[in-house]
């Protein structure tokens, strides 16, 4: 299933470059609200507090911005082809799913450079160390479950509360791939440095998610069709059988060339 989901995600990637590219671009121009503009306005304000709030715009920006991206996304996953009007229509649905994962995201941000920090300083030190722990590792889930959000909120309704709730429920159930796709994209995010995160960046991390949660809505299909069946021994082999035809494969020279066939 994992060398599937790599293979299909290469060549969607590779297929929509150009949008990618594009909306990648749109989210650079988001980032620059909680990057540089508060170290703009501390030259003029001196002020802590505004500084944070355009931190905290800037994050909510951000994800508004990916909300509307994931649900334009999911035509690529689905073996379509992407439109920037869909990327506008989604903006206007999804922007309260946005709102609302920003200022989490947000609320994450102070736990992480705040109340840990200050947690770690205090006295007594083991009580300090204990807590930073406890927190810090629910920091952690948070980010194992919360990477779906879009994509469930996106594809299995969009009700906010029921998809938090679900993407924690992926998450518990497939902590192996969640830990892979939360590793598998800090890499991904780190090498788009070298092309300043044009590409794949973070939309193209969005979009290797959406294609992993749609591959893997297959398995809770069969298990609801199948409920005696042992959820351990989940038969990709078969349930990919018309993901790999529609998918197809592609030589060296196909991949790079494919005007050459």
């Amino acid at each position: 299933m994992i060398g599937f989901l790599l293979r299909k995600t290469l060549y969607d990637l590779w297929d929509n470059m150009f949008k990618i590219v594009v909306l990648n671009l749109g989210f650079i121009a988001c980032t620059a609200i909680p990057i540089f503009i508060p170290s703009l306005a501390g030259e003029f304000f001196k002020s802590a507090a505004v500084e944070i709030l355009l931190i905290a715009f800037g994050i909510i920006a951000c994800s508004i911005y990916l909300s509307a991206a994931s649900y334009a996304l999911k035509s690529i996953s689905d073996y379509g082809t992407l439109s920037f009007a869909d990327f506008f229509s989604g903006l206007k649905t999804t922007w309260p799913a946005g709102l609302v994962i920003g200022g989490l995201i947000f609320l994450l941000f102070l736990i992480l450079t705040v109340v840990i920090p200050f947690y770690i300083t205090m006295d007594p030190p083991l009580l300090g160390l204990m807590l930073s722990a406890v927190i810090f590792w629910s920091t952690m889930f948070a980010l194992l479950s919360f990477q779906y959000y879009f994509i469930v909120y996106n594809r299995l309704g969009s009700n906010i509360i029921k998809s938090f709730r679900k993407c924690m429920l992926i998450s518990l159930d497939n902590t192996g791939l969640s830990i892979f796709l939360l590793i598998n994209n800090l890499i991904v995010l780190i090498l788009s440095a070298v092309f300043a995160f044009m590409f794949p960046g973070p939309v193209g991390a969005l979009l290797y998610l959406d294609e992993a949660v749609r591959i893997r809505l297959l398995k809770y299909d069969w298990l609801e069709a199948n409920p005696e069946a042992d959820r351990r021994k989940i038969p990709w082999d078969a349930l990919l059988i018309e993901e790999r035809e529609k998918t197809g494969t592609r030589s060296l020279k196909n991949f790079i060339f494919p005007w050459k066939d």
